[in-house]
């Protein structure tokens, strides 16, 4: 089982390499406006569990974030005591990303 949290760097260098990767979003829609990683799915966290079949479907390996990692965190716990081993919270979320890999996503506060 993969470790429950993965570090932006590695995240981009799997998409880089064309691994099967479903970035999804777990803040709320108003954060999305603000700043968004482009292909990433909105799915804020409250509907989480009314989306579990969806998240199921396909094989791609999830990976969630928010803006600090810590919503994400929790929804990947939950998520892996709901039988999903292929998904990790991104450390640092959405603001690590934008620092780490892409700047062109606005940070805020």
């Amino acid at each position: 089982m993969p470790e429950l949290e993965i570090d932006p760097k590695e995240v981009k260098r799997r998409l880089d390499a064309g691994e099967k990767i479903r970035m999804v979003d777990v803040r709320e829609p108003f954060e999305h406006e603000q700043a968004h990683i482009e292909g990433a799915e909105l799915i804020p966290m409250r509907r989480v569990p009314q989306s579990v079949d969806s998240l199921r479907a396909g094989d791609r390996q999830l990976v969630l974030f928010c803006h600090h990692g810590m919503r994400s965190l929790q929804v990947a716990e939950w998520l892996r005591r709901q039988g999903f081993e292929d998904c990790a919270s991104m450390a640092g979320g959405i603001d690590r990303w934008s620092l780490e890999i892409d700047p062109a996503v606005p940070r805020y506060y």
